[in-house]
């Protein structure tokens, strides 16, 4: 059997089976191989229901049914009742205290009960057992497979794998069995150098697919995922420090500020620059002063003042005056910067905001987006911005007479030509590839300076990784005089005095956010009927019951961009007094007179991304409010929550995510499109360190991996399912 073979030609497949290895990506013996265990069940804790007596804590697997709920007789206790079914017998099951259990179990589901065994008067049964629902039925510990002469087979674990309709997890591990009997794994060749694996006492290749999906201990499969998380990551890294290897080799204009003028310009600030600001302007002006072009990433909470430090870096660069041949100083403006916002209203604020901090100079700024372009200073009143034609700022911007563009994604159309492109800024683009910036090059091979900034705290490890070929900088600081925002977790018995505090605020003009998990309420006969609030229900309540004066509007995701952007201009108006919104908010809404926020649900919500919600309120020197709404009352969820109050910033608060919720459920970490094998490296910062090293390195020794063929087919392969592009 080879690697290459295709699944169908080497087992028979029913159609359903087809279609379940098409869903999982499965088309290969390859494919198959790296398809690997999600978990492992330990084979020890299985018991037959034939070999139970009373008093046992028994660990059992089998499908569940006849469930039903009652009280009973003489207490009139709530409790739940149900039969699980093994391939020996069947045994009752009973919840007291728990009726509600009845209803997370489905008929004929597959699940793992641990409880004890009691007798009663009508015989023996499972009490209040805890469950855990499994994609199905484990192969069984009494299977021919485990034994060895009698004796259980050393393997510690049998594996539990991914699944879909029509194909189980016993399939793929009879299907691997065959693999290693045909002694498939001796074709396979290490695409990993060997001195890398020796320097982190990694497994090869043919021992790491052994040992996941064999393990005779735990160390072994630890070792194995261990070996595939590095790969990941060192994948990862070497497209990346390759993307960054290909950009340095363009020219850049060589960008020198002059101090005087840079000093003056950071005095007329409305606030005194933070030193994480003063540190981070000095990095990027350092940068911009290389012949290659910057790759930097700017990272800091929401009100750090990234704007403050991206509008120093273009005054340095369109107040660059490079002499001409006869010496003379050229006009104001030579270089270009175009600054990118993910939506027309962020577009439009940092229009705004560039006015304030460019009105003092001579210096032409343009905005241009889907609902029309605008040109500051006007000839009429130079003090204000007027409409232009959107030829007229195309125009303007091939010829240098527009020196700062600001606008969204259609800055990089092939429509918008610059005279002498030197500085892109890019605001919460999370992702700006490689074919992006290609479009940034110009035919001379002069690249623009590249910095991108986000307000999305992102645990040092996953930046690492996801922005490897950018440099960090990091602003760790608030300016000066910005009051702390009160944070308070709010449980229900609290809920109306906490509205009666919200009142006083909207009577003295303020605004609202509230933010729910959903959008409509779920249909009761197709979802399962959550405790959890909805942006349109509860929009109504609010109205009907709570805020009856005020003015309530509703921004979800289904919405229409035109919608979206009416609503939001209606709230920044202040027509609006209260916004019911989904997490939609949680990037690039700057509204200075919302000073409250109430997150509905919050235990729904990973820490970093509550942060980052309850950042929207933080636009202005007004005190700012965030009640945190949480129905859950377990002591573990509270105690999260309150690390909102007590946590420094946005990163102390993603590491603790990271921590406490485990990688896989990181907010926002599937846009990623890192495996949760992966995301268990991120987790490890000497990993990430070390994958991040040997790929600058080995890009450093030999860019295009000349050397290391199968390792750069496996990089191509890895990257283009991660969509990195």
């Amino acid at each position: 059997m080879e690697l290459s073979d295709k699944i169908e030609d080497k087992f028979r497949l029913d159609i359903n089976q087809k279609k379940a290895l098409k869903k999982l990506n499965i088309f290969s013996v390859a494919d198959l191989l790296f398809h690997f265990p999600v978990r492992y069940s330990d084979i020890s804790e299985v018991k037959k229901i034939s070999e139970l007596t009373p008093g046992d804590t028994a660990t059992l697997y089998g499908k569940v049914s006849n469930l039903k709920t009652k009280k009973a007789f003489k207490t009139g206790i709530p409790m739940a009742e149900g039969t699980i079914e093994d391939f020996s017998g069947k045994l009752r099951i009973t919840w007291f205290n728990q009726a509600y259990l009845a209803k997370m179990i489905h008929e004929g589901e597959s699940v793992k009960l641990t409880g004890k065994v009691t007798q009663g008067k009508n015989g023996m049964y499972l009490a209040n057992p805890e469950f855990e629902k499994i994609p199905d039925m484990p192969i069984d510990a009494h299977n021919t497979l485990f034994l060895k002469s009698g004796v259980k087979n050393e393997g510690f674990s049998y594996p539990i794998y991914a699944e879909t309709r029509g194909i189980t997890s016993k399939w793929f591990y009879h299907a691997i069995e065959k693999i290693f009997k045909e002694k498939t794994l001796d074709k396979v060749e290490d695409y990993i150098p060997e001195d890398i694996l020796k320097k982190y006492h990694l497994p090869t290749l043919k021992t790491a697919l052994i040992w996941i999906h064999k393990p005779k201990n735990k160390s072994d499969s630890e070792s194995a995922r261990k070996r595939f998380a590095f790969e990941e990551v060192f994948c990862i890294q070497l497209e990346r420090q390759h993307d960054k290897f290909e950009y340095r080799k363009n020219k850049s204009f060589q960008i020198r500020p002059k101090q005087k003028e840079l000093q003056d310009f950071l005095k007329r600030f409305p606030f005194e620059p933070t030193n994480s600001q003063k540190k981070s302007v000095e990095t990027i002006l350092e940068d911009m002063g290389k012949t290659f072009p910057m790759s930097r990433l700017l990272e800091g909470d929401v009100g750090s003042g990234k704007t403050a430090v991206a509008a120093t870096a273009s005054y340095v660069t369109v107040e660059q005056r490079p002499e001409d041949k006869n010496g003379k100083m050229q006009s104001f403006g030579n270089l270009q910067v175009a600054y990118m916002a993910p939506t027309e209203i962020l577009a439009a604020q940092h229009f705004e905001s560039f006015i304030q901090y460019f009105k003092h100079l001579p210096i032409n700024i343009g905005l241009i987006t889907g609902s029309g372009c605008r040109k500051f200073p006007s000839k009429t009143n130079p003090e204000s911005w007027t409409t232009i034609s959107r030829a007229q700022l195309l125009k303007w911007t091939a010829e240098g007479v527009v020196p700062i563009l600001i606008g969204t994604h259609a800055l990089i159309q092939k429509t918008v030509k610059f005279k002498n492109l030197a500085l892109v800024v890019i605001d919460e683009q999370h992702r700006f590839g490689t074919a992006q910036r290609r479009k940034l090059v110009r035919k001379d091979n002069i690249a623009p300076h590249l910095l991108s900034m986000t307000a999305t705290p992102i645990p040092r490890t996953l930046a690492l990784t996801i922005y490897g070929d950018l440099d960090l900088s990091l602003l760790l600081e608030m300016p000066v005089g910005r009051k702390q925002i009160i944070t308070e977790i709010i449980t229900p018995d609290k809920r109306n005095k906490t509205y009666e505090e919200i009142r006083k605020e909207l009577e003295n003009g303020r605004q609202l956010y509230v933010i729910c998990p959903r959008i409509d309420e779920p249909d009761p006969e197709k979802e399962l009927a959550l405790n959890v609030k909805s942006v349109t229900e509860e929009a109504r309540r609010l109205k009907k019951e709570i805020f009856k004066e005020y003015e309530i509007e509703i921004l979800h995701s289904k919405m229409s961009k035109v919608e979206k952007e009416k609503v939001m201009q209606k709230f920044s108006e202040g027509k609006v007094n209260i916004l019911c919104a989904t997490s939609v908010v949680e990037v690039g809404v700057n509204v200075p007179n919302a000073t409250i926020i109430i997150i509905e649900g919050a235990e729904r919500f990973g820490l970093a991304q509550l942060h980052q919600l309850r950042g929207r309120v933080i636009r202005s020197t007004h005190q700012a409010y965030c009640y945190i709404f949480a129905e859950a009352k377990s002591e573990k969820t509270i105690s999260r929550l309150k690390a909102l109050k007590t946590a420094k910033n946005g990163f102390e608060l993603a590491e603790l995510d990271l921590a406490l919720r485990g990688a896989g459920e990181l907010g926002g970490t599937k846009q990623w499109g890192i495996t949760d094998l992966g995301m268990e490296a991120i987790k490890n910062i000497k990993m990430v360190e070390a994958a991040r090293t040997e790929a600058v390195r080995l890009i450093e020794e030999d860019p295009e991996l000349t050397k290391y063929p199968l390792l750069k087919q496996k990089v191509h392969q890895k990257t283009s399912e991660f969509h990195f592009e």
